[in-house]
């Protein structure tokens, strides 16, 4: 699958770490962390995907991201429950992601509802354990969204990047 994500800065990378001890629990921990914007779909399009993402994104200026707090997905549409994530707050990248379903339309069975932007955590294992970590408070964290990066899924990479202002 090829995505656009945004970055993540060290602090939110650092959040994750220090709430390591408390994702034992859960049968995935990500090591690698990211926002995702859109999915793309098949990464071997890339070059007319990225003219047309570039197009989609014309004026697009940058955006304040915002991590708030903790929760989960009880049931999500792909792979096991629950998924832990820090929340996103956002209504620039709302409209970003909103421009690129415009155009790309949205993925069937992952898109299909409402948009909500996160940090996946961890994934799989105990529902109670996610209920409690729902719980915990954590410093907020701010960024500015200047860029956004192309990700082929199958090799875990940045395949290349636009710049905001687009």
């Amino acid at each position: 699958m090829l995505s656009l994500n945004a970055p993540i800065p060290g602090r939110v990378a650092r959040l994750a770490a220090d709430l390591h001890p408390e994702l034992v629990a859960f049968d995935e921990i990500r090591e690698h962390h990211s926002l995702l914007v859109k999915r793309l779909g098949d990464p071997d399009h890339l070059p007319p995907v990225q003219h047309e993402v570039r197009r989609a994104l014309a004026g697009a200026p940058t955006f304040e991201v915002g991590v708030t707090g903790i929760d989960y997905f009880p049931n999500p549409p792909m792979g096991a429950a629950p998924v832990v994530y820090l929340s996103v707050e956002s209504p620039g990248l709302r409209e970003v992601h909103g421009r690129l379903v415009d155009e790309f339309g949205a993925v069937d069975g992952l898109e299909d509802g409402a948009y909500t932007p996160h940090v996946t955590l961890a994934r799989g294992g105990d529902e109670a354990a996610a209920e409690r970590l729902t719980e915990r408070d954590v410093e907020p964290v701010t960024w500015t969204v200047t860029e956004l990066r192309f990700r082929d899924a199958r090799y875990g990479e940045t395949v290349s990047t636009v710049s905001l202002p687009a």
